[in-house]
């Protein structure tokens, strides 16, 4: 056997730039994981994509597979003959499956007798009559968007097929894919050399396309030249480049050859808000914007061409010329909709439904109202400011900009809101309301954002689940699982102290007259508090603390959050695991012992002296640490009560707690009950594992 590099290129039309890097991520996979299964042995993995190939060059791959030894079982030797010693039906049956005679079969001794078997050795297949094969499978499990049919044939692809490259280091491979002869031939950049590149080695093709045929082949190295390009461009017009990394990598998608042009536009549409100027110049050319170092954005703009113009001053021009209709339309619906006050918007809200069965969006916008009132006494926020945030909420969405541009839904609330002259907290809170759009977003500064972000999303979840359209799998719509971590993260990084139990009924109360809410209010809250599972995880927070507190199902995620830190700080003491398993063992001996609930301790009927110390002990720890518990100081409350270890592992060791007089009994029960009710006061401790 020898190993050589692998090569497999498919050169195709322009793939679908958004979900090129999937559909390169997944190639390259299938590839890989075909080889493995099929017992070869690999290198080092380099994956290509670019708008017109996909491609994978693996180093070190065998010319075969490596040999293997079979071994099949057969019939058991009592079986395999008769009373004469022939060979029964069974055995020449099972020899015959095997390819050899009854002869050849060897015998092997286990506990259970005596039977006959094969055993030899599998010669490996060359990887010529594998690969093809392992190709068609990686590509029809590619994630496709649509595929597509080209010519008369019948095969399916994202994109029509034109080349493929199949070559294990100077040799090329025989085969078809997608109707395609393999070759050694590739092609180069469409316009810079649209010939053949003939490869002698697989190895060469990154260097060789790049040196040769105006292709950087890898994306990643691609990505990182047109973001040096645009940051050294930015830096030359005296600015620095608005790079968004989701369109990086589409530019990238869209380039081989990529090449920075600068252009600029009339200064005069600066009026026009930064975030529609940058949205239009991402979503609808895109470009990367230019604004002043850490300041307001410059009348500039950075492209990327797919060309080395000869000249790039008309590239330029050419930019430049597409861009002003753009801009232009920006800034007519920037003046046409400040023609009429934000308020009257809210007219049109009342023939939008936001749900068949939950209303419009104007019903939606006065149920929030009424929560949001609610929320405000409760944080002694400033009522007014948070009405007239409501009242102007969802006003942007008729806006034509909105229209337009939908992603900027609440951050054209706010500029037509300062625009007008607002309050600015006002005007704030109609862009925080979406706020935290994303896991990586931040959430609302203000307290009158706040309250309308919890607000809206509390009213949405409550609604969806009234109406039985919870999530389920990976169906998720409404975009619940994002609106529960956003009133969760709100309410703990922001400290609120609001009990979401409360507010989910204040909720339902006001969806009363249009659904059935039923037992939605528990079901809602679970919900919830279930999300705390992952953004807990993801903040390194160990599974069985969430556990710990979850049991107690806490409804306010502020007290949630201290009883997390809290019991994360305990779980660490060196006390932690005697502890944890002793409220174990007091849980399992209240489970069966739900009689003596309510029974106060006697402390006469106290005899054994570890007994009377776990008493005493617990009495003066309950007086120190239940005004800890009062005011949500469970880390200090949880640090006292790590001083019973020694005293309850002296009373497990000396006290009989199952005594034959059944008064001493409930009695030591209601001791340990004392205990654990203390304890449950943070969280159940009897969840920790193994600490």
């Amino acid at each position: 056997m020898s190993a050589e590099s692998l090569l497999i290129e498919l050169g195709t039309e322009e793939l679908p730039p958004r979900a090129l890097k999937k559909l390169s991520e997944a190639f390259t996979g299938g590839i890989v994981d075909g080889l493995k299964k099929a017992g070869f042995e690999i290198g080092d993995v380099e994956s290509f994509a670019a708008p017109r190939r996909l491609a994978v060059l693996i180093s070190h791959v065998e010319s075969s597979q490596p040999d293997r030894e079979v071994e099949r079982k057969g019939p058991n030797l009592k079986a395999a003959y008769d009373a004469d010693g022939k060979p029964t039906k069974a055995v020449i049956g099972f020899a015959r499956s095997c390819g050899v005679e009854v002869d050849a079969l060897q015998q092997q001794e286990t506990d259970k007798g005596v039977w006959l078997i094969f055993r030899a050795t599998e010669k490996g297949k060359v990887l010529d009559e594998l690969i093809e094969d392992i190709i068609n499978q990686s590509l029809s499990r590619l994630p496709a968007p649509k595929r597509m049919r080209w010519g008369s044939s019948d095969i399916e692809f994202v994109r029509p097929a034109h080349w493929l490259v199949l070559m294990h280091g100077e040799r090329v491979i025989d085969a078809r894919v997608l109707g395609l002869q393999s070759s050694s031939k590739s092609f180069g950049h469409r316009f810079h050399a649209p010939g053949e590149i003939n490869l002698k080695h697989a190895s060469e093709y990154k260097n060789k396309l790049q040196s040769e045929a105006y292709v950087i082949a890898s994306f990643e190295q691609r990505k990182q030249s047109i973001r040096q390009q645009v940051i050294d461009t930015a830096k030359g017009l005296t600015g620095e480049a608005v790079i968004d990394e989701d369109l990086l990598d589409e530019v990238t998608a869209l380039n081989e050859w990529p090449v920075a042009v600068a252009g600029e536009f009339e200064a005069g549409y600066l009026q026009v808000p930064s975030e529609v100027l940058i949205k239009t110049m991402q979503d609808n050319q895109k470009y990367f914007p230019v604004r002043e170092v850490g300041g307001e954005l410059k009348n500039h703009f950075i492209t990327i061409s797919n060309i080395e113009s000869k000249s790039p001053e008309k590239v330029k021009e050419g930019n430049e010329r597409v861009v002003r209709p753009r801009l232009a339309d920006a800034m007519f619906f920037w003046q046409q909709d400040q023609k009429q006050p934000l308020e009257s918007f809210n007219a049109a809200l009342e023939n939008v439904v936001f749900q068949k069965k939950l209303g419009t969006i104007a019903d939606k916008t006065r149920r929030v109202l009424q929560l949001s009132e609610f929320m405000a006494t409760q944080l002694d926020a400033d009522v007014d400011l948070v009405k007239r945030a409501v009242v102007l909420s969802k006003c942007d969405l008729m806006t034509d900009m909105v229209g337009e541009f939908a992603s900027l839904q609440g951050v054209m609330g706010k500029r037509y809101a300062q625009a007008a002259g607002e309050a600015e907290e006002v005007a704030l809170a109609l862009d925080e309301q979406y706020m935290p759009r994303g896991a990586s977003d931040v959430t609302a500064s203000t307290a009158t954002g706040q309250i309308l972000s919890i607000a809206d999303k509390l009213d949405t979840l409550v609604g969806i689940f009234a109406i039985g359209q919870k999530p389920t799998g990976e169906k998720d719509p409404y975009a619940l699982r994002r609106a529960s971590l956003g009133i969760l993260r709100t309410i703990i990084e922001r400290e609120l102290d609001l009990d979401l139990r409360q507010l989910i009924a204040a909720s339902a109360k006001l969806l009363a007259d249009k659904v059935d809410v039923g037992k939605v209010e528990q079901e809602v809250l679970d919900y919830i508090l279930e999300r705390l599972r992952a953004y807990y995880i993801d903040r390194d927070i160990k599974p069985d603390v969430f556990d710990a507190v979850h049991a107690l199902a806490p409804s306010r995620p502020l007290d949630f959050d201290k009883r997390i830190r809290a019991v994360s700080v305990f779980r660490e003491l060196t006390v932690a695991e005697s502890l944890a398993a002793a409220n174990k063992r007091v849980g399992n001996i209240l489970k069966k012992s739900s009689a003596v609930n309510g029974i106060i301790v006697d402390e006469a009927l106290l005899s054994e002296e570890a007994e009377k110390k776990l008493y005493a002990i617990l009495n003066t720890l309950s007086q120190a640490v239940e005004p800890m518990f009062d005011s949500g100081d469970y880390e200090t409350a949880l640090s006292h009560l790590s001083s019973l270890r020694d005293p309850v592992d002296a009373f497990f060791d000396s006290v009989m707690v199952m005594a034959d007089d059944e008064a001493i009994k409930n009695n030591r029960i209601a001791l340990l009950n004392s205990m654990n009710q203390l304890f449950l006061r943070a969280a159940d401790l009897s969840r920790l594992h193994q600490v």
